[in-house]
């Protein structure tokens, strides 16, 4: 003999409470299965409230998914690019970082932000490219919230824009980064540029006076190694250079001594009595300095204990 109707009903809701996604389905197909097979009556209203349940359930865990996206840092830091459908960023990254991207003459060639980590400055630094913002994006149209977002945790922004094209576009894109409360270092890379004239580029700068402009081509690698330079001061990083190694350590500023020394190990931290320096913030070459000596990029220091 079944318990009374409502007392079931309170009984599987109690059974759902704090189950979602997967679980949640679990749990329901279990309830559907323990309950009698009644065609008409209460019973059976509750068994279509339990398969309303399940379908809803399904819808929700779509939904979740498609919004919740998210990168997993790497690299000593993380710049984004930014800009409208077919700005060129894609071909970009493939250039910057070798690795292979399906691209196109065509808009929204990429659905989902794209991370790769590239030589920068001589340290690796990831680069992700956010499939192209439109307007609204920051109310959430075109999927724009969860691409914000993975903006939003970046540490600086590369604003893509096609040489020959129109700024309007790009122009509407960092309205829509600002209306979602970003505010991240940036530059502008004016991309296709063997393909516009120098007035072009200009006209970019005259547009965005407030961000450096870096005209660059990826069948041109000497606009690649400028592209390179200004990506590497977007990251506010500091390059010290273990004296004797290639790679170097990089750090946030301020850098001292005792954190190059504790980024190598904690024990070298603690046993850290000072350094010899090389470099721009030594006032001659093998200077010696205490633990606490401010070091400045591209210095080379020799830990001492």
């Amino acid at each position: 003999m079944p318990m009374p109707h409502r007392t079931q009903m309170q009984v599987i809701k109690r059974r759902l409470v704090g189950k979602e996604g997967t679980e949640r389905i679990r749990e329901l197909r279990t309830i559907l299965a323990e309950l009698p097979g009644y065609r008409n009556g209460p019973y059976a209203d509750i068994r279509k409230w339990v398969e309303a349940q399940i379908d809803q359930t399904r819808v929700r865990k779509r939904v979740v998914h498609r919004d919740s996206i998210s990168v997993r840092r790497e690299g000593a830091a993380q710049i984004a690019l930014v800009g409208p459908p077919n700005a060129g960023k894609s071909s970009l990254l493939q250039a910057l970082s070798n690795v292979q991207i399906k691209t196109g003459d065509y808009a929204f060639t990429t659905t989902r932000p794209v991370p790769a980590l590239a030589r920068v400055g001589g340290v690796l630094v990831q680069l992700v490219e956010i499939p192209g913002l439109i307007e609204g994006a920051h109310a959430g149209r075109g999927g724009g919230r969860p691409l914000l977002s993975v903006l939003r945790s970046a540490d600086a922004i590369l604003f893509c824009q096609e040489a020959a094209g129109s700024t309007t576009a790009l122009a509407a894109v960092m309205s829509e980064v600002a209306a979602a409360g970003i505010d991240l270092p940036g530059a502008v890379a004016a991309t296709k540029a063997d393909d516009a004239e120098s007035s072009a580029v200009e006209g970019i700068r005259a547009a965005f006076p407030s961000f450096e402009v870096v005209a660059v081509s990826v069948l041109d690698d000497a606009s690649l190694e400028r592209l390179g330079a200004v990506l590497w001061d977007l990251t506010g990083l500091v390059r010290v250079y273990l004296r004797g190694g290639d790679d170097p350590v990089a750090l946030r500023p301020p850098v001292t001594v005792t954190d190059v020394a504790h980024s190598i190990h904690h024990e070298l931290g603690a046993q850290c009595t000072g350094a010899r320096v090389w470099g721009p913030s030594a006032r001659f070459a093998g200077q010696r300095v205490g633990p606490q000596h401010v070091l400045a990029d591209g210095d080379a220091v020799e830990i001492a204990q």
